[in-house]
């Protein structure tokens, strides 16, 4: 849906500015910035809203694939509307359009009132898609997308997953549901267990179990698990090499457990079994503009149902630190999205 956008674009803007890696209220502040002016295929976008991702934590301790110098404005993602232009045919085609946009690699991202970005990192919103879950279109809904995508071209018969009652383990579960698709689902506590029960799982394990091995490798074998995917790493990537049958393929796309990956390398060796990673950015990158536009629109039709992003507090960027802990400190109760104009009109 396009947008009027007039020409008028203010001088300065309000930003969230990250000035140190090692962590701490001090390391960020919100600043006034000069607004910047888009080049030749980039565009300027309103920022509607952005959430805050696992990714993003990582990127404030420089734990992530991207180091940028300081100080810098962290966001990997947001909606908004495109009001400025620096030519070029897909950057004239956007401005005035509603957008879900991801941060360059090399400037600055979304915590902020407008953000410079590529005109290949925006992805026009449906009418009926909503603005508010747009902003958490690309990381979550893209990787679960992604992620069954490389199941089905694999031919996989049945996955397991870790990290199963985060957002984005939850998509997943409900995506795979959606398919028909065998899921194993491993989570760390109890009350996860159960929370992914309500919602309709069937195959639940708590890796704290005293019999989680032998549990997930009968389930591995009566369902023909051949691929996982792994969003805490650590030991438990090697219990997931385990408990699959030969051949089988484990794709490591986080690292929640800050540790590396450790597996007995007979899984290697004696029964073909491989580690592979899985980063979006990449991903994206892999597919063409209309590769890209075809999967958005598939992933939006979604956005109600299967791959729908439940919120669990909207904050203005002087907010943000208290933000920041209240999601670390509980990653499955929802997203906290940062609104940097709280006049926003925009729906």
């Amino acid at each position: 849906m396009r947008e009027r956008v007039t020409d008028f674009i203010p001088r300065a803007m309000r930003a969230l500015e990250l000035r140190s890696y090692e962590g701490g209220d001090s390391s960020l502040a919100v600043v006034e910035r000069p607004v910047p002016r888009p080049g030749a295929g980039e565009v300027l976008v309103r920022i509607a809203a952005s959430p805050v991702n696992p990714s993003d934590l990582m990127f404030l301790r420089g734990l992530y694939g991207v180091r940028k110098s300081l100080p810098v404005v962290p966001g990997f993602e947001a909606s908004g509307t495109v009001v400025g232009s620096g030519g070029g045919l897909l950057a004239r085609y956007l401005k005035g359009r509603r957008v879900a946009c991801a941060a360059p690699q090399d400037g600055d991202g979304t915590w902020a009132e407008y953000m410079l970005t590529k005109a290949g990192l925006c992805i026009p919103l449906m009418k009926e898609t909503d603005t508010e879950q747009a902003a958490s279109l690309i990381v979550n809904p893209f990787t679960a997308w992604a992620l069954l995508e490389e199941a089905r071209r694999g031919a996989h018969a049945g996955v397991v997953q870790t990290a199963a009652a985060s957002a984005l383990g939850r998509m997943i579960n409900k995506l795979a549901a959606r398919r028909g698709l065998p899921l194993v689902n491993v989570v760390r506590r109890e009350e996860q267990a159960e929370l992914l029960r309500r919602e309709g799982a069937r195959h639940v394990l708590d890796s704290s179990a005293e019999d989680f091995d032998e549990r997930l490798r009968t389930l591995c074998r009566e369902l023909n698990v051949t691929i996982a995917f792994d969003a805490v790493a650590g030991e438990l990537t090697g219990h997931l090499l385990a408990a699959m049958p030969k051949g089988a393929r484990c794709v490591v796309y986080g690292a929640l457990s800050m540790e590396g990956c450790l597996l007995h390398p007979g899984s290697l060796i004696f029964e073909s079994k491989r580690v592979e990673g899985f980063w979006l950015a990449q991903w994206i990158t892999s597919l063409g503009f209309l590769s890209r536009l075809k999967t958005s629109r598939a992933v939006q039709r979604l956005l109600r149902a299967e791959l729908k992003t439940e919120v669990r507090a909207r904050l203005p960027l002087e907010q943000a630190a208290a933000g920041l802990r209240q999601y670390a400190e509980h990653m499955t109760g929802g997203k906290i999205l940062f609104i940097p104009k709280a006049d926003s009109n925009e729906s």
